[in-house]
């Protein structure tokens, strides 16, 4: 049984995520693939800046979920840009294509979970 209580700490930058614009701050929950059991590769909160995205991709053997906590943007699904503020969930099933960007001046903050499929 794994129970721990984790403080943020300070953000992996990443840049040009999935060829995307600028950067990203990435604050892993769960850091590793034996943290979440083998059932999935990212538990994280993501902060893109005024400017920044996760460029448009397509998901294999795997689906993702946002949850935005502040800010807002614009998320990418269905061939189509739609507008995105704090309460929304997104969600990404295999196959599917996506990406999020942030237009605004304040950061947009959200919640990101890729779960395996397999």
């Amino acid at each position: 049984i794994m129970v721990f209580i984790r403080h943020e700490e300070s953000p992996i930058i990443k840049e040009a995520v999935q060829g995307g614009k600028g950067k990203v701050e990435v604050y892993p929950i769960l850091k590793n693939d034996e943290e979440m059991y083998n059932k999935g590769r990212v538990y994280s909160k993501f902060v893109l800046p005024k400017g920044s995205e996760v460029g448009v991709h397509t998901h294999t053997g795997d689906f993702e979920s946002y949850y935005i906590l502040s800010g807002k943007g614009k998320y990418f699904i269905n061939d189509q840009w739609v507008d995105v503020c704090p309460g929304d969930s997104l969600y990404t099933g295999e196959g599917e294509r996506h990406g999020i960007k942030n237009e605004s001046d304040e950061p947009l903050v959200f919640i990101g979970l890729i779960i395996y499929t397999d």
